[in-house]
C-alpha cells in the first residue's frame, strides 16, 4: 500500500500548450505500445547495486490464495489456517467473549502492520536491513543454508508464472517476494479480525425510526462499496510493485499517480478506510467506531513515520534555500515585452514541470495477473524532469568580472527569494513567530490572555473582586515603571531594542540601519502608550470598584476629600497636558528665554523618550512651560493616584499610590537620570525653578529670623543645619543603600544566571543513559589508539567548520560497533567512561553497522592475523563542533560508553579581522561562509570557488549569477554562519536574516552598519 510518489502529492499546475501537446504525443505513443504484441513487452528492474533484471509477472493475492486451481505454498496454508480459525472461533465463542478476544486479536494484527511492518520497512529503506539480514543468515545461499534456500524457492516458484526463475533473479527481488508472503498474512488477518470484532458487537440501536435504520444501512453499504472501489482503483494504478513497497527493495521506474490518487491525498490511507465507518454504521456500535478511529489513526502514523520519509528519501530532491533565480529568463522577458507587456507572467517551463503533482510518464509497472488474464507493461522512456539546483560555475572570477557580473545580475530583475523577503518578515501566524517587542504581537497576546481569563474566571465575592482589581492595577503600575524602565535602561546601555530588531529582521543595507532604529522606536511608542493607558485604566477600575456615594456630603470630611481629590486629579491632568505641549512626541526647539541667556536642557527629550533611540535629533534643547518650574513634572502623575485614593476612601488605592510613587522614583533615579547625565554631562541643572524659589525664600526668611533672634541666632542656625543635614543624610543614605543593594545584587544575579546557564548546559550534556560494557576483560585495551591529524596550519587548532580527520587503531577482533565522539574538555571527569552526550558529534568506526544512532547488532566474525585493524574517519558538517573552545576525542567500545582511547585537546577558533573595514570583513566572510556551507561547490559563492551549472543558451543569455551569492540546503547551515559571525564580529543575527542576504557583499555591509549603529553612546 505504498504511495511512493516522486513528486509527493503537490497540487498539479496547468502547463503551457506546448507541454500539453508533448503529453498528448506521449499518451498516443503509450497506447500504440500497448497494442504491440506481447512478445515485445517487458518490464525491467534495477537493484541498488546496479544490476538490471527482467521483472516477472506477479499474481493477485486473493486469486492466488482462494482460487482452487492455483498451487498453495506452506505460507498460504498457514494464512488460510489462521483465517479459518477466526471463523471457527467466531461461531463457537459467546458474544461477550468474542468481543474481547477479537478486539485483542485485531490489536495484535494492527500493531503487526503499523508498528512491525513500519519498523522493518524503515530499516530496509535506510540501510537495506531485510536484504542484509537474509544475506547474513544465508537463507538464499546454496552453500550455507541449502535446505532453507530450497524451501523458499519452492514457496515462491509455485506462486509465480512461467517467466519466473529463482536462480537468475537477484536477491533483492526474491527477498521482496518472500516479504510479500508475510505482508499477505498480516493484511488478511488484520482485515478479518476487524470484521469479526465488528460482527461480534452488532446490535440494533433503539429509539430510531425505520427511515433512520434504512439510511444507516444504505450509508454503511455505500461507504464499504466506496472503500472497495478506492482500494481496487489504487491497486490498478500502483500494481503489486507499489502495493507491497517494492521500491524499498529495488527500482522499477517512476510511478504514475493518477485516477483515484487525484481524488484525495494518500487515498489508500485516507478515504480508503471509509469502510471502517460504514461497518460501524451497520453494526450500530460505538466501540466499533472508536476502534475504527484508533486503527485509522495508527494507519496515519504509519504514513507519517514511514511512508512520507521513505518517499522523501527515494524520490525527493533537495531544493536550495535562498537561491536567487530570476522569475523570467531574458528571452521570455523579451518576447513578453514585444507581445504584451501588461499580462501577468506565466511560470517558466521548469517550474511548471516541478509543480506537477505526479510525473507524466512511468517507465513500466509490475504486471498483475487476475484469474486467467495477465496484465503486462511495456518498457518506455520517461520524460526528463528539470530539477532546480544551485547555479554553478567553473572558476572564480576576478574583481572586475565580479563587478560586471553583479551589475548584470542586478539588471535581471527581482527573484522570488528577494520578493519573499521584501513582503514577509517573520510574520505572526496564529502564535508562531510571536515577538513581544513587536507591539502588535504584544497586544495579540494581551487580548488572548484577557479573553481566556474572562472565560475561565468563576464568580467572585466582593472582596475577591477587589483583590483581583488591586493585583491587576498593581501589576500594570509595576510593569510601567520597572518593566519598561528595565527595557529603556537596556536600550540606553547596549541599544537592546535596536539590537533585537537588527538580529531578527531583515533590512536593506542601504538604509544604514535606520530601518531597525525606526521600527524599534515605533514599537516602543506603541508599547509605552499601551502600558500608560492600561495603568490608568486599571487604576480607574479599582477606584470605581471601591467607590460608593456618601450618604451625607456635609457630615465628616467626605466633601473635603472629594474636593481635594478632584483638585489633585485636575493638577495631574494639567501637568500632563503642559508636559506634552512642551515636549510633543519627541521634543520641540524653542527660543532662548530673553531673561536667561544660557540654554537649559530638558530632563527628558520627548513624550516617548526619543533620545534613547535616535541620535540625529539635536541634543541641545531649550525648555519652556512647566519645565521652567519642574525638572520632572511627570512626578505629578502620582497626584491622580492620591486624588482617587481620597475620593474613593480606599486603602487599596492609597497603597497603589504609594507603590506608584516609589516605582516612579526608582525609574527616575535608575533609568532616566543616568541616561541624561550620559548624554548631557554637567550641563544639566541640579535645581528646577520651583526649588530655587523655595530655597531663596527660605534663605531670606532664615536671615530675617537670625536678625531678630539676637543671641539665639547661633543656636537656631545650628538647629537648622542639623535638621537640613539630617534630611540630606537620610536621603543620601537611603539612595546609597538602594544603589549599593542594586550594585551588589547585579553581580550576584549575573553570577546566578551564569551558574544556572552552566548547570542547564551540564544537565543537557548529561541527559544520556550511560551504557557500560562488561566484557572488556576479553579485549586488550592497550592496543586501541586514536589520534587527530593536524590542521592545515600544522597544529591542533581548527577553524570553525574545518574538517577534522582522526586515525584509529584497534585489534583485529574489535567490535564493529565501536565509535568515536568529540567532547568539550572538562565535560567528562572520568577518562574511563563517558557520561555526557556528544550532541551528534560522533562517527562510527564502521558506518555499515549502524542505523542512525542505533547499532544494528551484527557481530563480526573472528579474524586471524597479527597486524592491527586501522582506519580513519572524517568529522565534517553536522558532526563538527560549531562553538569555539577546546575539545577532545574519545574512542568508545561496542556502541557503549567505555573509553578505550583518548586524544586532545584541540582548539576550535574563528578568525577575527584586525581592522574593521569592508575589505577585511568580506575576506573574513569568504573563509567563514564556505566552511559553514560544508564547502559544497553548488552552494558557496563563485568568488570562493563555487561552480555554476551549465545551462542552455536560451536560459543563460543575459543571466549572470552574482559571484557573491550563496545558498543553503538546510537552515542549520545559516545557524552556523550566525554563530561564526557572533564569534568573529560580536554581532548577532537570526538565521532568517542570513538567508535573506545570502550574499557576501551584502552581509559584509550589514555587519559594518550593525557595528557602527550599536556603538554605545
Amino acid at each position: 500500500m505504498a504511495l511512493s510518489s516522486p513528486q509527493g502529492l503537490r497540487q498539479r499546475k496547468l502547463s503551457d500548450p506546448a507541454k500539453e501537446r508533448l503529453h498528448a504525443q506521449d499518451n498516443d505513443a503509450e497506447r500504440q505500445d500497448k497494442r504491440r504484441p506481447a512478445r515485445d513487452e517487458v518490464v525491467w528492474g534495477k537493484t541498488p547495486s546496479g544490476e538490471v533484471f527482467r521483472v516477472p509477472t506477479t499474481h493477485d493475492v486473493l486469486t492466488a490464495l482462494f482460487h482452487p486451481l492455483y498451487p498453495k505454498s506452506h505460507l498460504d496454508i498457514l494464512n488460510l489456517s489462521l483465517l479459518g480459525s477466526q471463523l471457527v472461533l467466531f461461531y463457537f465463542l459467546p458474544r461477550s467473549v468474542a468481543k474481547i478476544f477479537f478486539l485483542v486479536y485485531f490489536t495484535f494484527w494492527r500493531a503487526a502492520y503499523d508498528a512491525g511492518l513500519g519498523w522493518v520497512l524503515t530499516k530496509q529503506s535506510k540501510k537495506k536491513w531485510i536484504v542484509r539480514e537474509v544475506q547474513r543468515l544465508g537463507w538464499l545461499d546454496e552453500n550455507r543454508r541449502p535446505a532453507v534456500r530450497n524451501w523458499i524457492r519452492d514457496q515462491l516458484a509455485g506462486k509465480m508464472g512461467k517467466d519466473y526463475s529463482f536462480d537468475t533473479l537477484p536477491m533483492e527481488y526474491n527477498t521482496w517476494l518472500l516479504f510479500r508472503q508475510l505482508v499477505d498474512v498480516i493484511l488478511l488477518n488484520d482485515f478479518l479480525a476487524y470484521c469479526m470484532f465488528a460482527f461480534a458487537c452488532f446490535r440494533v440501536p433503539e429509539d430510531l425510526s425505520l427511515p433512520v435504520h434504512i439510511l444507516r444501512w444504505i450509508g454503511g453499504i455505500a461507504l464499504i462499496g466506496f472503500n472497495l472501489w478506492v482500494k481496487t482503483e489504487a491497486h490498478n494504478v500502483v500494481k503489486d510493485y507499489g502495493w507491497y513497497w517494492g521500491d524499498v527493495f529495488f527500482q522499477r521506474g517512476a510511478l504514475v499517480f493518477d485516477g483515484v490518487f487525484e481524488l484525495a491525498p494518500h487515498p489508500m490511507y485516507s478515504v480508503g478506510y471509509a469502510g471502517y465507518y460504514g461497518l460501524s454504521l451497520i453494526v450500530g456500535s460505538y466501540p466499533v467506531l472508536f476502534v475504527s478511529l484508533a486503527a485509522h489513526t495508527a494507519q496515519f502514523a504509519f504514513l507519517v513515520l514511514f511512508e512520507n520519509p521513505h518517499i522523501e528519501r527515494m524520490y525527493g530532491k533537495r531544493t536550495p534555500i535562498a537561491l536567487r533565480k530570476p522569475l523570467f529568463t531574458s528571452t521570455s522577458r523579451k518576447v513578453r515585452s514585444q507581445k504584451d507587456p501588461s499580462p501577468l507572467p506565466s511560470p517558466s517551463e521548469d517550474e511548471a514541470v516541478e509543480q506537477l503533482s505526479t510525473p507524466a510518464v512511468t517507465e513500466g509497472e509490475t504486471a498483475t495477473e487476475t484469474e486467467l488474464d495477465t496484465e503486462t507493461e511495456t518498457e518506455c522512456e520517461s520524460t526528463p524532469v528539470l530539477k532546480e539546483k544551485p547555479l554553478r560555475g567553473s572558476q572564480s572570477p576576478s574583481s572586475a568580472s565580479s563587478k560586471s557580473a553583479r551589475r548584470a545580475a542586478s539588471e535581471l530583475g527581482v527573484s522570488q527569494h528577494d520578493l519573499h523577503n521584501k513582503y514577509f518578515r517573520r510574520d505572526t501566524v496564529v502564535l508562531q513567530n510571536v515577538d513581544l517587542l513587536r507591539s502588535s504581537d504584544a497586544m495579540l497576546v494581551l487580548v488572548i490572555f484577557y479573553l481566556l481569563v474572562a472565560s475561565v474566571l468563576p464568580t467572585l465575592s466582593h472582596q475577591a473582586t477587589l483583590a483581583l482589581h488591586f493585583a491587576h492595577a498593581c501589576a500594570w503600575a509595576i510593569f510601567h515603571s520597572f518593566g519598561l524602565g528595565l527595557l529603556l535602561r537596556a536600550q540606553s546601555e547596549s541599544k537592546f531594542m535596536v539590537r533585537h530588531f537588527l538580529k531578527h529582521y531583515h533590512y536593506p543595507t542601504n538604509d544604514h540601519g535606520q530601518g531597525a532604529v525606526q521600527e524599534a522606536f515605533t514599537n516602543w511608542k506603541s508599547l509605552y502608550n499601551l502600558s500608560l493607558c492600561m495603568t490608568y485604566t486599571s487604576l480607574i477600575g479599582l477606584a470605581w470598584k471601591t467607590y460608593s456615594l456618601p450618604d451625607h456630603w456635609t457630615v465628616g470630611d467626605e466633601l473635603l476629600c472629594h474636593t481635594l481629590g478632584a483638585l489633585l486629579i485636575g493638577l495631574h491632568a494639567w501637568a500632563a497636558m503642559e508636559s506634552f505641549e512642551v515636549l510633543g512626541v519627541f521634543g520641540r526647539l524653542s527660543a532662548v528665554l530673553p531673561l536667561r541667556k544660557r540654554p537649559i536642557n530638558f530632563i527628558r527629550i520627548g513624550w516617548f523618550y526619543g533620545d534613547f533611540f535616535m541620535e540625529d535629533f539635536p541634543a541641545h534643547l531649550e525648555y519652556t512651560g512647566i519645565f521652567r518650574y519642574l525638572n520632572n513634572p511627570e512626578l505629578m502623575s502620582g497626584a491622580s493616584f492620591l486624588g482617587l485614593a481620597l475620593v474613593s476612601g480606599s486603602k487599596l488605592v492609597g497603597s497603589l499610590a504609594v507603590i506608584r510613587f516609589l516605582s516612579h522614583w526608582w525609574f527616575l533615579r535608575t533609568v532616566e537620570n543616568p541616561h541624561m547625565r550620559k548624554l548631557y554631562g554637567d550641563s544639566l541643572r541640579k535645581e528646577a525653578g520651583f526649588v530655587k524659589v523655595i530655597k531663596n525664600v527660605a534663605s531670606k526668611n532664615a536671615r530675617l529670623l537670625e536678625s531678630r533672634a539676637g543671641r539665639h541666632a547661633p543656636e537656631i542656625r545650628r538647629v537648622a543645619k542639623e535638621v537640613k543635614g539630617t534630611f540630606d543624610k537620610v536621603y543620601e543614605e537611603t539612595a546609597d543603600v538602594v544603589e549599593e543593594f542594586l550594585a551588589r545584587s547585579k553581580p550576584k544575579i549575573s553570577e546566578v544566571m551564569q551558574e544556572t546557564k552552566v548547570l542547564l548546559q551540564q544537565s543537557r550534556e548529561r541527559l544520556v543513559i550511560t551504557r557500560v560494557a562488561t566484557d572488556l576483560s576479553s579485549y586488550d585495551t592497550a592496543k586501541y589508539k586514536v589520534s587527530i591529524i593536524p590542521s592545515r596550519a600544522g597544529n591542533m587548532r581548527f577553524h570553525l567548520g574545518e574538517p577534522i580527520k582522526v586515525n584509529w587503531e584497534a585489534p583485529l577482533r574489535h567490535s564493529f560497533r565501536d565509535w568515536i565522539g568529540i567532547y568539550r574538555v572538562g565535560a567528562n571527569k572520568s577518562t574511563l567512561v563517558t557520561k555526557t552526550s556528544s550532541f551528534g558529534m560522533w562517527l562510527p568506526v564502521h558506518d555499515e553497522e549502524w542505523d542512525g544512532d542505533v547499532p544494528l547488532g551484527t557481530s563480526r566474525l573472528a579474524s586471524r592475523g597479527k597486524e592491527p585493524d586501522t582506519g580513519s574517519i572524517l568529522f565534517e558538517g553536522s558532526t563538527l563542533p560549531w562553538s569555539v573552545g577546546r575539545y577532545e576525542i574519545r574512542y568508545h567500545h561496542d556502541g557503549k560508553y567505555n573509553v578505550l582511547g583518548l586524544d586532545g585537546p584541540f582548539e576550535v577558533y574563528v578568525n577575527r579581522p584586525a581592522v574593521l573595514d569592508f575589505t577585511s570583513v568580506r575576506n573574513c566572510l569568504t573563509h567563514i561562509v564556505p566552511l559553514c556551507l560544508d564547502s559544497d561547490p553548488s552552494l558557496i559563492p563563485l568568488s570562493c570557488g563555487g561552480i555554476e551549472e551549465s545551462r542552455s543558451d536560451a536560459e543563460s543569455v543575459g543571466e549572470t549569477r552574482d559571484p557573491d551569492d550563496f545558498s543553503f540546503w538546510y537552515e542549520r547551515q545559516a545557524k552556523r554562519i550566525c554563530s561564526a559571525i557572533k564569534e568573529a564580529f560580536d554581532v548577532e543575527y537570526a538565521p532568517e536574516v542570513i538567508m535573506a542576504d545570502a550574499n557576501l557583499t551584502t552581509l559584509a555591509n550589514r555587519i559594518l552598519v550593525s557595528k557602527e549603529l550599536l556603538v554605545p553612546q
